[in-house]
C-alpha cells in the first residue's frame, strides 16, 4: 500500500488530524507497516513542509532515517513512475501529486491519501489503472 506524504509528516512532529501510522501501531487501521511504500518525492515534500513550519532540520533528519529504515521508499525516478506520472497530469493538476499515484499505479497497489484532488477522481483511477484510491477514514477501525 502506498502512503500519501501527509501520514508521514508527524514523524518530523508536525501535528495532523488523522495520523494513519500511529493508528495502525495501536491496531486501529487495516494497514501493515510492512506493507507500506512511500514514494522517494514525499520526504522532499516532508522537508518543503517542515521548513514552511519552521520545524527544526534535526527533527525532519530523524523523521527521514525513520522512514528509510522502516518503511519501502520507491524512487520517484523509476521509468515506470515517471510515464505514469506524465500519464497523470492530465487529470491530477499537482504533479508532486502525480508522481504518488503513479508510484501506486506503476506497482499496483493501493494509494491512501487525503488529497480532495485524487479522492474525486478516485472511480475514474480505479477503472483505467485498477488502483483503489482510499483515505484515513476507509480503513481507521471507528
Amino acid at each position: 500500500m502506498i502512503i500519501d506524504t501527509t501520514y508521514i509528516l508527524p514523524l518530523a512532529r508536525i501535528s495532523v488530524d488523522k495520523d494513519l501510522l500511529k493508528a495502525s501501531v495501536d491496531g486501529n487501521a487495516a494497514l501493515n507497516l510492512d506493507d507500506v511504500t512511500v514514494s522517494l518525492i514525499s520526504l522532499f515534500e516532508l522537508q518543503a513542509n517542515a521548513v514552511r513550519l519552521t520545524v527544526p532540520a534535526k527533527h525532519v533528519a530523524e523523521a527521514a532515517d525513520t522512514i528509510l529504515k522502516a518503511l519501502k521508499v520507491e524512487p520517484f525516478y523509476n521509468p515506470e513512475v515517471l510515464e505514469a506520472s506524465f500519464e497523470l497530469r492530465r487529470i491530477i493538476s499537482d504533479y508532486i501529486d502525480c508522481v504518488i499515484l503513479a508510484t501506486a499505479v506503476s506497482l499496483k497497489e493501493d494509494l491512501v491519501t487525503e488529497d480532495s484532488r485524487i479522492l474525486a477522481k478516485r472511480t475514474l483511477i480505479k477503472q483505467v489503472y485498477g488502483v483503489r484510491v482510499m483515505s484515513y477514514d476507509d480503513i481507521v477501525k471507528k
